[in-house]
């Protein structure tokens, strides 16, 4: 049996960016750390939260790449002068990824409590009538 693309229905036309989205969203790849929340907080905004205790804003990057939020962050390993007698908190580094869809833009980012939160607002879509003349041929 042949994989079913959105190319192979007829009345689909110009949706194989859409499909090469979905396939990017399938390959972000991002693990279980850090925990995160999506949230609509009206109908045309979302906020998206991120649980990064022992981060410093220093410590985090937030860009959008071709439709794409990558939420970065770097902690700085500064035990290498320090005796541990153990060590349960590891400075580690993470890679979040959101695909973003068409009309949607990132706002504003605040740290509160250990808690990263990035604000989107999605612009409201415009209803568009088209006429089309029939020329005589």
């Amino acid at each position: 049996m042949s994989k079913m693309t959105l190319g192979s229905y007829p009345h689909m036309l110009g949706f194989e960016q859409l499909e090469r989205l979905l396939e990017r969203t399938a390959k972000t790849g991002n693990e279980g750390y850090p925990p995160f929340n999506i949230e609509q907080t009206s109908d045309f905004s979302y906020r998206i939260t991120l649980a990064v205790a022992g981060f410093a804003e220093e410590d985090l990057s937030i860009t959008v790449e071709d439709r794409q939020l990558v939420i970065r962050g770097r902690q700085h390993d500064d035990g290498a002068d320090r005796v541990f007698l153990h060590r349960g908190i590891a400075a580690r580094q993470f890679q979040r990824s959101f695909v973003l869809a068409d009309g949607v833009e990132v706002g504003e980012a605040a740290m509160e409590n250990g808690l990263l939160h990035v604000d989107l607002t999605r612009s409201r879509p415009e209803t568009v009538v088209q006429t089309i003349q029939i020329k005589k041929g």
